[in-house]
């Protein structure tokens, strides 16, 4: 639906709105090529519903992203405040 993100989480009191994309190798570039300007668009919608379903200012709401590329050992990244 509109407001879906695969995690929703608090990062002391901010509202922390999650992308993960995994890959199982990184043969086709990385998966944060997979976050495009739509994906962001609506990640931002999916945050703006969950801080006005919490009552949380904007100012308190980030969207991030975490990769990984299964491997051994896996790479993750963290990629904050998209």
């Amino acid at each position: 639906g509109e407001a879906e993100a695969d995690l929703v989480a608090w990062e002391g009191n901010t509202l922390v709105i999650v992308e993960v994309k995994t890959r199982s190798n990184d043969a086709f570039g990385p998966p944060e090529r997979a976050v495009g300007p739509e994906k962001l668009a609506h990640l931002h919608r999916a945050a703006r519903t969950y801080a006005r379903k919490t009552d949380t200012p904007w100012e308190r709401v980030r969207v991030d992203l975490v990769t990984v590329v299964v491997g051994d050992p896996p790479v993750i990244e963290l990629f904050r405040n998209l």
